[in-house]
This record gives C-alpha cells, structure tokens and sequence, in this order.
C-alpha cells in the first residue's frame, strides 16, 4: 500500500483518479481549494486538505504531515476560451503554482511528479492522430501554461532527480460506471455534458461552435477517452517513473465530430438534443486526436471503455440520477 497526493482531486479528472487509487488499495490525500470542486465528489476513505496551492506554507505541511510515493497534479485553470481572455492569470495559475508543488515535493523527497497536461499543447496538429512526437505550438494560453511546466519538470529530472510522467489528456468523458462521481462544473464548457444537460431541460440549448470546419460534417473533431480509463492510465504510469521521465497522450485513437456525439446523446435518451450553430471559437483546432501507441506499448493500458455510445451512456445516468450535479447529492 502506498500514500499519493491528488491536487484538485475534488475535481472531474481528480475524483475519478481518487477512486482508481482507493480501489487498488492505496491511501490518498485530496488537495483541493473546492473552488472549482467539491467536496461531495472526494470519496470515503480519502483525506481531504482544503487549501489552496498559492499557500505554499499550508502546502508544506501538508508534505511534512504526510510521506507520498508520488503527486498526481490535477489543479488548474482549464479553460480555452477564458485563457484566451486573460492569459496572464493562466500562466501565473497554471505555471508558477505548480513550479511550486514540484519544488515542495523535491524538498520532501518525493521524486515522483504526474502532471495532467492536455493536448492542447499540440495547438493546430500537422496530422492526426497526434504521437508524442509532434510538434508543440500552443495556440491559446492554457495549452501554453502546461506545456511550460511540461518543459520545467524535464529540467527538473536532471537538476533535482524528479522524475515526472506528463500526460497529455485529450477529451475526458463520461462518468464512473457505478455512478459514485461525475462530470459537474460551472459553468459547464464540455461538450457532452452540455449536451445531456440541455436534452434534460437543465441548460439552454447546445450551441454548437463552427460548421465549417474541414471535417467530415464541418464541425469540431475530438478524441474522447473515459475518465475511468484515463484515472486507470495514471496508474499504469508509475512503473516507467522508476527509469526516468515520460510523456504520453492519452485518447482512444478515433475522433468523433460534434454531430455525431449529438447523435450519440439522442441514441442513448431517445430524445432530441436541442441546439443551434454558431461561428468558431477562437482558439480550437478543427480536429484533435491522440496516437496512443506509445503509452500502450510501454504500459500495458487499454481503454476498457472505448466506445462512444458507452462514455455518453455512463455520462448520461449520472447527469439522468444527478441534473444539479453533486448539489442533486447534497438536497438528498
């Protein structure tokens, strides 16, 4: 049995990650400020330490309190369009707090560092599927601030011996097959949670970004991986920490268009989706999706949940049994 630290594991991704580990027997502590968070979504039988990582004094104790195999950092700032209207905040967030957390870590003696990073370093790919390979030319400041971290770990192997995995989310989705966690922000900004919720009444209708894209339906292409399966990848990870650092995308390989998540959503409710077309936001890239050849061939990790109509299907009863989100918990 071994102890981890989860920041942001009161989060979407976090939570689901907190739950992997405590099903394979670990202990957890959840460092979150439950600004974006919530405390409902950390599990039973996970330490929950609210507070902020911009307290570096509190985030010291927390290191003195406890002794980590390893930190899975999931705090941050996430959003495309909001980075492109204050970019300065994400990278003072995003950046300078967790160049904190690792140097924090370093000085503990935890030389294991997980960062949730996100294909949005790849910014307009020159082809897809995307390997790890590919160049990194961020087009909005969220993709930037975490491939500069991406950048400072790599420093920080030689420099101080932390060995750090970075793992290049593409669109996590859906929620934890026994229903214990789900997707539930606000504002709400995924697509596919968008678009339960506006079928259930619960949000106005989807707007969709762009149909003019040079895509097979002129709308936005993504890779969607289940949270499940991308919580399980940062597991899988740790073993290849013991020989050095690594870099993964994380993604099931097939991209789906807007429409045909749309679709997806309408097969799995049996009702329409209400929507309405839009022009393009600025900052998306017409297609994203992962080459996630590497990470299979060095770890073993599969997708156990591939499918479109099972991701949306998962999504869907939690929103269905939670249309307030963990606020549907808390009234109960």
């Amino acid at each position: 049995m071994s102890r981890f630290l989860v920041t942001g594991g009161a989060g979407y991704v976090g939570s689901h990650v907190v739950l992997s580990l405590l099903d394979a027997g670990h202990q957890v502590v959840v460092l979150d400020d439950l600004s974006t968070g919530h405390r409902a979504a950390v599990p039973p039988g996970a330490e929950l330490v609210q507070a902020s990582l911009a307290e570096r004094r509190r985030v010291e104790e927390v290191f003195a309190a406890w002794r980590f195999e390893a930190v899975f950092h999931m705090a941050a700032l996430s959003l495309v369009g909001d980075s492109m209207k204050d970019p300065l905040r994400y990278c003072r967030e995003n950046v300078s707090n967790s160049l904190a957390l690792a140097e924090t870590a370093v000085r503990a003696g935890c030389r294991k560092f997980v960062l949730s990073s996100t294909a949005a370093v790849f910014g307009v790919p020159e082809s897809v599927p995307i390997t790890e390979e590919a160049p990194t030319t961020p087009v909005n400041p969220y993709g930037l601030s975490k491939l500069m971290v991406e950048q400072a770990l790599a420093w920080a192997e030689g420099a101080h011996g932390l060995r750090s995995a970075s793992l290049r989310y593409f669109n996590a989705a859906g929620a934890d097959p026994a229903g214990r966690a789900g997707e539930d922000h606000e504002p709400e900004t995924h697509l596919i949670p968008r678009a339960i919720l506006a079928t259930l009444g619960e949000l106005p209708p989807l707007h969709v970004f762009g149909t003019d894209y040079a895509t097979k339906d002129g709308t936005a292409v993504r890779d969607y991986v289940h949270v499940m399966d991308l919580a399980a990848a940062h597991i899988a990870v740790l073993p290849r920490l013991e020989h050095g650092s690594v870099r993964y995308n994380i993604g099931n390989g097939a991209g789906h268009s807007v429409r045909e998540v749309m679709a997806a959503v309408e097969r799995v409710s049996g009702r329409p989706v209400p929507h309405e077309n839009g022009p393009r936001r600025a900052g998306d890239p017409p297609a994203l999706v992962a080459s996630s050849a590497k990470l299979r061939a060095e770890t073993g990790w599969a997708p156990r949940h591939a499918a479109l109509d099972e991701i949306v299907r998962s999504a869907w009863n939690w929103h269905a049994a939670n249309p307030k989100g963990y606020r549907t918990r808390a009234a109960a």
